[in-house]
């Protein structure tokens, strides 16, 4: 849900009246929206420890690796967020560039998240098996 929210407020997925989203929302954002909040939240639920003799002690002493996770949903807010709401992408091509290069990009980019998002939770409760 905290996922959902998020991404979509932000990139104007979810209407507000905080945010006025200047393209319209794509079909495909929707999914791509959803599945990534999805995996963003079972991935985050595998970090939380419950239950007795799971506490700091029982607490492995690596820090966790959710670099991969974050880099993922940072690029599901980019597949699915307004290209020319995009500052960095406004400033680094401008908006026509934005429309012309960007947008066509964004799926590309939603495949991406959604598939890194997926090895992310695959491999994190592949290592969590092992440790049980």
């Amino acid at each position: 849900m905290i996922a959902a929210i998020v991404i979509g407020v932000p990139t104007g997925v979810v209407p507000t009246p905080f945010y006025t989203r200047m393209t319209p929302v794509l079909w495909w954002n929707y999914p791509v929206w959803l599945i990534s909040s999805v995996l963003e939240g079972l991935l985050v639920a595998t970090y939380v420890r419950a239950g007795p003799g799971r506490g700091r002690a029982a607490a492995s002493p690596e820090r966790p690796r959710t670099g991969r996770a974050l880099g993922a949903g940072l690029l599901s807010a980019f597949a699915v967020g307004c290209p020319v709401c995009n500052k960095l992408v406004v400033l680094a091509i401008g908006v026509s560039g934005a429309l012309a290069y960007f947008a066509p990009v964004q799926p590309v980019l939603a495949a991406t998240s959604v598939a890194l998002l997926l090895h992310a939770l695959m491999r994190r409760l592949r290592t969590a098996k092992v440790r049980l």
